[in-house]
């Protein structure tokens, strides 16, 4: 391969809209630099990360690989690659997990096969590849640069860029490939699983280049107007930002959402243009987690629930520790107005402690009020 294909191809890379984070260990170090060496690196990477010592590799995996260099090795950090883009892309982008693990040339001469493995992540993709290298053929500098040859393909393809690159492979050394594609119901079930952390259906025509997400989390069991003309206030509060919504399939109080639940939720964005992001936790300090540095719009009812110390357990310590959390993370809560046990309460009406005060921005009652809530819809509509 020629190194003006190479970076024409990884040009292609950085012109598409996909937002990688890559984890590497034992191999293709190459591929990085050029990666980072060609301009537009920054629309392509969001993260990478080189595993070299086996204590790095076990922080990563959260235990101990079965083997370090192995296909399952590659898949699992794959997967830990694709939730972490996921926390790190821009809103509605499509995110790559990558994962490459390898038993390449070495100082002391290896018994066994010299070998990369390499894993890709898409929301509808899993997609491996192992690759067995003729012993003794390369320098271990060579064999680094096939591999990160190959990582470069790999990234491409998942990448959906074409290309006619072929790695420097011998005949001999044929990929032993593996590939798994999932439909939305598939995917729906490893996010209430736990597989991934949320699924962003990104319904809304706003192309923004902004990263802060403005959310405005519910059951929407129904949605309406209410929720739109808050998320719709909250965002010129703040000045701009990305608005979108977020469904959390698993209830702290109630059974999770069935996948027909979630497609029926989801519908109603899609008939609106609104961007709904579908994830698996239900508590803010967890959501904070996930959406870091994000402006999360909630009602009065919410706040009531967020600084009462019963609901910690009656731990007032607790509570602080876990709400210094969230802001720890960037993130703020825009209050608006609502019915507290039949009772019209504003952000003003709450005791919040003085640590946390400039976490919490008010909604004037001016710009907006809506007493209508999904419940009562529900009432109305006779199906409660």
């Amino acid at each position: 391969m020629t190194d003006s294909c190479r970076r024409a191809l990884v040009e292609a890379i950085h012109s598409s809209p996909t937002q990688a984070v890559i984890y590497l260990s034992g191999g293709a170090s190459q591929a990085l630099g050029w990666l980072m060496s060609v301009p537009g690196a920054s629309n392509t990477v969001l993260e990478s990360v080189v595993t070299y010592s086996r204590m790095s590799m076990i922080q990563l995996l959260g235990k101990v690989p079965a083997q370090a260099a192995s296909s399952q090795t590659a898949e699992e950090m794959a997967l830990l690659a694709y939730n972490r883009a996921l926390k790190l892309s821009k809103p509605g982008s499509p995110v790559l997990g990558v994962g490459f693990t390898g038993a390449l040339a070495s100082a002391q001469p290896k018994r066994g096969d010299h070998r990369f493995h390499v894993s890709t992540r898409t929301s509808d993709r899993f997609w491996t590849s192992t690759v067995t290298l003729t012993k003794g053929l390369r320098t271990r500098e060579q064999e680094d640069g096939v591999s990160s040859q190959y990582l470069i393909k790999a990234i491409a393809n998942a990448s959906k860029v074409p290309g006619t690159f072929v790695p420097d492979l011998t005949e001999s050394e044929v990929p032993d490939e593996y590939e798994k594609k999932f439909d939305e119901e598939e995917e729906l079930n490893q996010l209430l699983s736990g597989i991934i952390c949320f699924k962003v259906y990104p319904f809304s025509s706003d192309t923004s280049n902004v990263e802060r997400k403005i959310i405005l989390s519910g059951s929407f069991n129904p949605l309406h107007g209410g929720h739109l003309k808050l998320l719709e206030i909250a965002t010129s509060i703040c000045g701009g930002g990305y608005p979108c919504f977020e469904l959390s399939a698993v209830n702290a109080d109630k059974p999770p959402l069935e996948v027909p639940q979630i497609n029926d939720r989801v519908k109603q964005f899609e008939k609106v243009g609104k961007t709904v992001i579908v994830s698996n936790q239900p508590y803010f300090y967890k959501k904070a987690e996930l959406f870091p540095g994000s402006a999360f719009v909630i009602g009065a009812d919410t706040v009531a629930r967020l600084v009462h110390p019963k609901y910690y357990g009656n731990d007032y310590g607790k509570m602080l520790e876990i709400l210094l959390g969230c802001k720890n993370t960037g993130c703020t809560f825009l209050v608006g107005g609502r019915n507290v046990d039949g009772t019209f309460k504003v952000l003003e009406d709450f005791d919040i402690p003085a640590e946390l005060k400039d976490m919490f921005v008010p909604i004037p009652v001016e710009k907006f009020r809506m007493d209508i809530s999904s419940t009562e819809i529900r009432k109305t509509q006779g199906l409660l």
